[in-house]
């Protein structure tokens, strides 16, 4: 970065970065904890897994639009020395640095099963499933606005990895072809050869 140019990150990949593995990592507590028949049994502890899993879903998705919606509408130009991250690199770094949360939520779901089995993977699970829906929201106004939205890299740092966070003061905006991610995080499809 020279000239006060800024590092900057996709904003719908770090929401998608960590949908996958709360997705899996709630699979498998659910999985592991429909095993142990709990304290209510298991058509009790799946029955209330299901409904957490859509309350999870539901709550993560819904979280926070007005918040990102107005930092969107703010959105400043990405100056020529601004320095856009790739999306590996992105998704790579959220995950590093809330390893130790996954790890814990991943057990709090396990140790769950005791008591209702598979309800705290399932609601792991739904939490995953929220932020690819709040992703694909993301990416539908990102389409309908022809830009791409970008958050500072230095505002994800320590801990704080979430791109509409209090340290968050405002976004960036590109063009839609800019980077390596299309609208909504997810990796561009490369052009089919004819």
């Amino acid at each position: 970065m020279t000239r006060g140019g800024q590092g900057l990150a996709r904003v719908a990949v770090v929401v998608r970065a960590g949908a996958a593995p709360l997705w899996w990592l709630g699979v498998l507590a659910a999985g592991i904890g429909s095993l142990a028949p709990g304290l209510t049994g298991r058509r009790i502890g799946v029955l209330a897994g299901a409904a957490l899993f859509v309350l999870a879903a539901a709550a993560v998705a819904g979280s926070r639009r007005k918040r990102y919606a107005a930092l969107a509408a703010s959105a400043a130009r990405a100056g020529k020395h601004d320095v856009l991250q790739d999306r590996a690199v992105t998704v790579r770094n959220w995950r590093r640095g809330n390893r130790w949360w996954l790890l814990l939520a991943f057990l709090a779901a396990l140790g769950s099963a005791f008591a209702v089995p598979a309800a705290g993977g399932m609601a792991l699970a739904g939490c995953g499933v929220g932020l690819w829906l709040k992703s694909a929201w993301l990416g539908r106004r990102e389409r309908d606005g022809e830009a791409l939205l970008w958050v500072r890299v230095d505002w994800l740092r320590g801990g704080a990895a979430q791109p509409a966070g209090k340290r968050v003061k405002a976004y960036r905006s590109t063009g839609i072809a800019a980077g390596d991610a299309a609208p909504g995080g997810a990796r561009k499809k490369s052009p089919a050869l004819v």
